[in-house]
């Protein structure tokens, strides 16, 4: 069975180079993301962790945890994270699960349950753990995107995608295309057009089905 969204992430104990915990104690009562990688020492990938240090600010002022994965083992991670650093001349403060043996990729649908890592093996081999996972306080998965080793991810867009979950997270909104934080929001076709205005005050109907209002504060 595979992780799909709104399924409970599975409260895994793993082990990272800032120590051993579970999953959901990581997460508390916190917005998260797990970044994962193939392997480490890799050159998108540096570039991308990197772009995880550099916005360290922006996760917290979206109270958001950010945690890493990589298929290699806990001394390769922090010898990794003096490359980040170097990199990107920020600190990289964030934790990285250690997955030599997959389970943890295997767990979160990353891989097939038959999976392994080859003697000599490259990054190519576990290619599929590039994986970008938001989760919500009540520990279950929201969004999940996947890339191939070719494209780096772009952080804009994980920006804007946590801040459209967060705007929309238990409230009868959602968000159109393209849509920035601040932007006007569609109401949920689950409030008739009375209990919208009640509920948002003025909307705007485009359509039967598309109706607007400013985004609740």
């Amino acid at each position: 069975m595979g992780l799909r969204i709104n399924d409970t992430v599975p409260n895994l104990t793993v082990e990272t180079d800032q120590g051993t915990f579970s999953l959901h104690d990581f997460v508390g009562d916190s917005w998260a993301i797990l970044f994962s990688h193939p392997k480490d020492f890799t050159p998108v990938c540096t570039t991308e962790f990197g772009a995880v240090s550099t916005l360290a600010a922006e996760w917290e002022k979206r109270g958001t945890k950010v945690i890493g994965l990589s298929v290699d083992g806990v001394e390769e991670h922090r010898q990794w994270k003096a490359d980040i650093e170097d990199f990107c001349g920020a600190p990289a403060g964030f934790p990285i699960i250690a997955d030599e043996n997959l389970e943890v990729s295997k767990a979160l649908d990353m891989l097939p349950a038959d999976a392994y890592l080859p003697d000599g093996r490259t990054a190519t081999d576990s290619a599929s753990v590039r994986s970008v996972l938001i989760i919500s306080p009540d520990k279950k998965l929201q969004l999940s995107m996947t890339y191939p080793m070719s494209v780096g991810r772009n952080f804009a867009e994980v920006l804007r995608a946590l801040d459209a979950l967060q705007a929309t997270y238990g409230v009868p909104i959602a968000t159109p295309a393209n849509w920035e934080h601040g932007q006007d929001v569609i109401v949920a076709l689950s409030l008739d057009d009375d209990a919208a205005k009640a509920k948002f005050g003025e909307i705007e109907i485009r359509l039967p089905y598309l109706r607007t209002t400013k985004m609740p504060q």
